[in-house]
């Protein structure tokens, strides 16, 4: 419960806005209003994606580490028709479905839909989102996305086939690609429909944030997680539209004739010359204005979480908060300006050129301060050696070692050289699962008490973190070398080209190193499932830890707290020298005056 100050009366109950009532099997597990619920569907949905984007993975690791071989087990069962072995057109369609799967249905929806709708509401004292029917909504238009991604593999001619970033011609033209017909135009539609449930997310988040804090949470007394998905929720508001729109244009070129992306004259497969006067630069204009800040859609709830997860492991209040504040603001507005450094090859006037490098390589800045306060909040403290830390500590070593890879890819002269190269996909994968992915495995052993009441098994937990990351180095740090050594992305059997051939040893120990990876991901699940019926049951408040969440029960019921939370201090009060003798001060304890203005001298 929380603590009040006693001279004021607080009334407020937990049933309030309609959520008392008694409700059935589907209004409370399928499709539920309650954002907890709603949460739980989306990390739910997204660890289960994760296992098919992974599996799409080691297939396209083993056509790159056994070119043209049988594949054991599935080989027979998809591929029979090759006697088992990837076909080209195959591999094309397993890059392009897993890094839509990745990116589209889990990455995405695990940071903003499960954890955001999970804690917005906790972590800022309100009983429920703004509009929970639209929350509803956004969970449940997830599904045809998934089924028409699901669809596009069963299709003739195979699934989508132009990379998950779309480009014309090869996304346009039926002569152009076999994954260009009826496949295509589904994985337009599912990306169409991936959209709108983000933007149905993003209206709710802003408005629930700016509307629903609880008496005393001002904005800075708001929770990093909080703030990460509050800019994260505004990046959506401005960036989605746009990529919804050159969606629209591209099912017009596709199905009814239009030419926003087809040149005049061009001659594919030998099939008669195209009629338009569309530019197919301008799809990458419009994708890229929305797929650069993605990257940050897909990052800044990650840097939020860790932030409050390093200050409750490492037992000291966050290193410098307004600054960390600042640089998500940053982070976010310059990732707007940024997304012509996707084109540098595209022929851009060089001072075009010029100032997309400048302002990609300031990033830097802002992703400094976040690192040096992350280093700044973990030295001398108390460390926690669990799971958590251990996975947060990865988010920070691999953000770094993604961010200066990026700095390479900021040069114009550097990106000539490594653009398309294995180099861009080191990079990319130690960002956004490196980075990103870390941080939510931390996220989900921290607040799995809160949600289910239990705790999940460390040890497990320990082991699945040692796997993941030993894994996850041996795969893609290599990489970085295979792009150095000019291997181009996307080719089937690279090994063509002599002077690639001394590059296989290589790609077929990265190739074991990822199904190492990969099969360590169901000791996750399996922990997860176990846990959530058999694991040690819980208090409130497991870890110690600040925030409002942790005032509610462990699972939270309607309404979320028994009764309305006063917020008196920030969300990062550990080794107050009033807290008596805890090294923790809760968000909703009173204290009085004198001992506040001691507080505030510490």
């Amino acid at each position: 419960m929380s603590t009040l100050n006693p001279a004021i009366d607080h009334t407020g109950h937990a049933d309030h806005g309609g959520h008392g009532h008694e409700q059935s099997f589907i209004s409370k597990y399928v499709f539920s209003t309650d954002h907890k619920m709603i949460g739980k569907q989306f990390l739910i949905t997204t660890m289960l994606m994760m296992m098919v984007g992974g599996a799409l993975a080691l297939a396209v690791r083993w056509q790159l580490a056994r070119p043209w071989e049988r594949m054991p087990i599935f080989g027979d069962i998809v591929y029979g028709a090759e006697g088992g072995q990837i076909s080209p057109d195959a591999y094309t369609m397993l890059f392009t479905m897993h890094a839509t799967v990745m990116i589209f249905l889990v990455i995405i929806p695990v940071l903003a839909g499960a954890f955001g709708n999970f804690l917005i509401p906790l972590q800022i004292g309100a009983d429920d989102m703004a509009f929970p029917t639209l929350n509803m909504l956004s969970y449940w238009f997830m599904w045809p996305a998934i089924a028409f991604f699901g669809a596009s593999f069963f299709m003739n001619g195979g699934g989508p086939a132009a990379g998950w970033t779309s480009y014309p011609l090869l996304s346009l033209l039926s002569e152009a690609a076999p994954g260009s017909r009826n496949a295509q135009t589904l994985w337009l539609m599912g990306l169409t429909f991936v959209g709108v449930s983000s933007m149905m997310g993003s209206v709710n988040y802003m408005t629930t944030i700016i509307n629903m804090r609880a008496p005393g949470m001002t904005l800075f007394r708001m929770p990093l997680t909080i703030w990460s998905m509050f800019i994260t929720a505004i990046l959506q508001a401005f960036a989605l539209p746009v990529l919804t729109a050159a969606g629209f244009m591209m099912l017009g070129d596709r199905m009814f004739g239009t030419c926003f992306f087809v040149p005049a004259g061009i001659v594919v497969n030998n099939a008669a010359p195209t009629i338009g006067g569309g530019q197919t630069l301008l799809w990458q204009h419009l994708f890229w204005f929305y797929s650069h800040p993605a990257v940050y859609i897909m990052l800044l709830p990650a840097m939020g979480m860790v932030s409050d997860m390093l200050a409750c492991m490492s037992r000291k209040p966050i290193f410098g908060y307004k600054p960390m504040v600042y640089s998500l603001a940053a982070i976010a507005g310059l990732g707007f300006i940024v997304w012509g450094h996707h084109m540098f090859i595209s022929g851009m006037n060089p001072a075009l050129g010029m100032t997309f490098m400048v302002s990609t390589i300031m990033i830097a800045l802002p992703s400094a301060v976040k690192t040096f306060n992350w280093i700044g909040t973990i030295w001398g403290g108390r460390i926690q050696y669990n799971a958590v830390m251990l996975n947060c500590i990865a988010f920070v070593s691999m953000f770094i070692i993604g961010g200066l890879s990026g700095i390479f890819m900021a040069a114009v002269p550097v990106d000539i050289y490594i653009h398309d190269t294995y180099f861009i996909v080191g990079h990319f994968h130690y960002v956004i699962f490196g980075a990103t992915l870390f941080g939510v495995f931390g996220a989900i052993t921290f607040w799995f008490p809160k949600m289910y009441g239990r705790m999940m098994n460390d040890t497990v937990g320990q082991i699945h973190f040692v796997l993941t990351f030993i894994g996850f180095n041996c795969t893609f740090y290599p990489m970085h070398m295979l792009g150095i050594a000019g291997m181009p992305r996307r080719y089937a059997d690279p090994y063509h080209f002599p002077y690639l051939e001394h590059l296989l040893p290589m790609n077929q120990f990265m190739t074991a190193a990822a199904f190492v990876m990969g099969f360590a991901q169901f000791l996750l699940l399996g922990n997860f499932f176990y846990s959530m019926y058999f694991g040690p049951r819980c208090g409130r408040n497991p870890w110690n830890a600040n925030g409002l969440e942790w005032t509610a029960p462990s699972p939270p019921g309607h309404g979320n707290f028994d009764i309305l939370p006063v917020v008196y201090h920030g969300p990062y009060e550990y080794g107050s020298p009033v807290s008596g003798e805890k090294d923790f001060l809760m968000q909703t304890e009173y204290v009085p005056l004198a001992q506040r203005v001691a507080l505030e001298d510490h």
